[in-house]
């Protein structure tokens, strides 16, 4: 892979590439192309987009969910250079080929775990936007990719804002983390009026474009607590220095308080190219075309306290990173299937976080667990939620 000048581009590979962080993640490569080729693509169900960006950017390799949906994409595809391969080894095999510089984690839940591992072993820098790998597995992925010296650079505009502030600083100086939470769609709804809100309005996110999933996860906070288990095996920070804060407009992304009382933020427009560019460039300042920020056009930064009653999600989530163990496995997997139920009108938003509450009162929790207990834990607590 090398340019007519003669420089080598850094060849990206991408799990999840039909989803927000996965799009925005091709339209930075497609801007910096000489910087970057992509050589993997790998999606859940939707063809008919993975087949366009396959026109488009020729990767080596791409994946899809089964058998049949390959066979299908083939047929549609006619003849190609593009080898496409299905499962959890098609995706494996996106991870780790020989091709891949950079691999862009973009898919929601614990499928993502695995071939992050695999391709943390041969040491490729990891571009983080899936919650759930560090959420089930942080200190296991953590200890691995510092033994084979692979670099996690994180995507989440949370994360990457603190790897902006803290980025020569001493960390012993460091007081407090403060992570902003928009507090997502509901937040100015009445709590005794919550257990009527639909599917339609809970993702009705105001500022941020983003999947289903984060979208109800947005709304209930849970994504702000797995951004507190991430940030505790990202940066090392204890449980007890992670605060998090209401900031609606979502321009300030996260702070840091220093011990002398100084406190700094990272300020940029809610705009996910800006971390992703970040991330691929290996936190490299590169002049680009995203959104900014119009201070003349801000009305105004606000903060607020969370309200714990509202947002009972998020009290969940830091009890089961401090306990560790399997139970932020546990909480993961009963949060997807929570979410999925709400989705499908089988519960009300309201009982999300008490079936969350009960899956982890169940579970017997191993302290140290190996890969294998944790995917076991997933594994369980989703046959054991109810289908309703």
């Amino acid at each position: 892979m090398v340019t007519r000048k003669g420089t080598l581009k850094k060849g990206i590979s991408i799990l999840g590439s039909t989803g927000s962080i996965g799009t925005q993640t091709l339209e930075v490569a497609s801007s910096f192309s000489s910087k970057f080729k992509v050589v993997g693509l790998a999606t859940k169900t939707n063809l008919e987009l993975l087949e366009e960006q396959i026109k488009k950017f020729s990767p080596k390799i791409v994946s899809v969910e089964t058998e049949e949906m390959a066979e299908k994409l083939i047929r549609r595809l006619g003849r190609t250079t593009t080898t496409v391969y299905f499962g959890k080894e098609g995706l494996k095999k996106v991870a780790i080929d020989e091709e891949t510089d950079i691999l862009v984690v973009a898919i929601p839940g614990i499928g993502g775990l695995e071939p992050t591992l695999e391709a943390i072993k041969l040491g490729k820098k990891i571009a983080l936007a899936s919650k759930e790998v560090l959420v089930t597995a942080g200190r296991i992925v953590m200890e691995e990719a510092k033994a084979k010296k692979a670099k996690i650079v994180p995507i989440d505009s949370e994360h990457s804002a603190i790897s902006q502030i803290i980025k020569g600083e001493d960390q012993k100086k460091i007081k407090k983390v403060i992570l902003t939470a928009s507090g997502g769609p509901l937040l100015e709804s009445p709590v005794e009026e919550l257990h009527k809100v639909t599917a339609g309005e809970a993702l009705a996110h105001p500022t941020w474009n983003m999947g289903q999933k984060i979208s109800i996860d947005s709304a209930t906070l849970m994504n702000k607590g797995f951004e507190i288990i991430e940030a505790h095996h990202l940066f090392g920070f204890d449980y007890s220095q992670i605060e998090v804060i209401i900031h609606p407009q979502s321009i300030i992304h996260s702070m840091i308080e220093f011990v002398d009382g100084s406190i700094v933020a990272e300020m940029a427009a809610p705009d996910m190219r800006l971390p992703i560019q970040y991330a691929l460039f290996s936190k490299e300042r590169i002049p680009s075309n995203w959104s900014k920020i119009n201070f003349s056009e801000l009305k105004a930064i606000t903060f607020s306290k969370v309200d714990t009653s509202r947002f009972p999600c998020l009290e969940l989530a830091i009890e089961a990173g401090r306990q560790g163990g399997t139970y932020p496995a546990v909480l993961n997997a009963a949060d997807e299937v929570a979410v999925d139920l709400f989705l499908k009108g089988k519960i009300r938003f309201t009982e999300i976080p008490g079936l969350i509450e009960k899956a982890l009162e169940k579970h017997s929790v191993i302290e140290l667990p190996t890969l294998e207990d944790i995917i076991k834990a997933d594994k369980s607590t989703r046959e054991e939620m109810p289908k309703k």
